[in-house]
């Protein structure tokens, strides 16, 4: 599901960054009980990236665990208190002077703390793996990679089609050529998804992409008969992989709680806390606000029980094919 910038985050010395900077603590509440709801819906205007999420929960831990608002920071640093949110929610360049000013208001004076938070304030100013399709791809679009990337974990609902990252090529261009744009914009996306897939299948088997698959996504048709018969065999290649997890909401049930809708929920590990995306027909809404990710946990956890096993899953998979898609 990353970027050159967030690659290097999952491996080698990035990751040891990051998850000593994770080790600092949890994150703080807010300033006040109003300050945690974050909530946003996205088209295309500028998301952030999940390592620039990471640096600046970081801060923000800092700052709470002296007893510092907002304001007082953005008085010390001097700026504003918009600036100090932004760059705790991730929504703004890291500049080493800024970051200098940090670790002195903070009182971060340990060089070893102060080089890794440096080289994660790099990283995430890099451009990403995706920056040759971002033309086409939409903001919210990108923000979704990089939490792909960064992500230990991923639970997934798709109630209209099959998650991205289970598609293949021939399923994902005719779902996408059903949507907007022209040619090349549909063939770029086309090519993007694929690389989120390959990126996707060379992690390491510790990372889990959990799917609840809507039976009503495998009985509709999309492209063709081959197109169909072709990703039936996929779902069922990759059941077998330990980075894959399915689960079938079936057809014909009564009791089944399926009005939680398109949702992907992201557990990072410490590194940064569990998000939700949940998509839209031209956006997606990105959760960050702690009771809002419990309840649509929650929701999805009560799916994933009622739904069928993987074992069961993959033989109804099987007997799709075998009835509807039949050589």
């Amino acid at each position: 599901m990353g970027a050159d910038s967030i690659t290097s985050v999952h491996s080698g010395r990035g990751a040891n960054v990051v998850q000593q900077l994770a080790s600092a603590g949890e994150p703080g509440a807010g300033d006040n009980p109003g300050a945690g709801r974050r909530v946003r819906y996205l088209r295309n205007e500028a998301a952030p990236s999940a390592q620039r999420m990471i640096l600046g929960n970081t801060l923000r831990r800092q700052r709470t665990s002296l007893g510092m608002n907002q304001q007082e920071a953005a008085y010390r640093l001097p700026g504003s208190s918009s600036k100090v949110s932004r760059i705790e929610s991730g929504h703004h360049q890291f500049k080493e002077d800024d970051l200098a000013k940090f670790f002195r208001m903070y009182s971060i004076t340990d060089p070893t703390e102060q080089e890794r938070m440096l080289e994660v304030a790099a990283a995430a100013n890099e451009p990403a793996w995706w920056q040759p399709w971002s033309w086409a791809a939409p903001k919210f679009l990108q923000a979704v990679v990089s939490f792909e990337d960064m992500a230990t974990r991923m639970r997934s609902y798709e109630p209209l089609q099959l998650h991205a990252l289970i598609q293949t090529r021939a399923y994902s261009q005719a779902v996408i050529e059903r949507g907007p744009g022209s040619r090349k914009e549909r063939d770029a996306l086309t090519e993007l998804r694929e690389e989120r897939k390959a990126r996707f299948s060379l992690l390491p088997e510790g990372k889990r992409l959990i799917v609840i698959i809507d039976e009503v996504t495998l009985r509709r048709p999309v492209g063709s008969p081959s197109v169909m018969r072709e990703q039936l065999e996929h779902l069922l290649n990759l059941s077998d992989d330990p980075r894959y997890a399915f689960r079938l909401a079936e057809l014909g049930r009564y009791d089944l709680p399926v009005d939680l809708g398109p949702t992907t929920i992201f557990d990072f590990e410490g590194i940064l806390p569990t998000l939700v995306y949940a998509e839209g027909y031209d956006g997606g809404l990105i959760i960050q606000d702690e009771k809002d990710v419990d309840n649509r946990s929650k929701a999805f956890d009560a799916l994933r029980v009622a739904s069928l096993a993987p074992h069961p899953t993959a033989r109804k998979i099987s007997d799709i094919l075998m009835r509807s898609y039949r050589r």
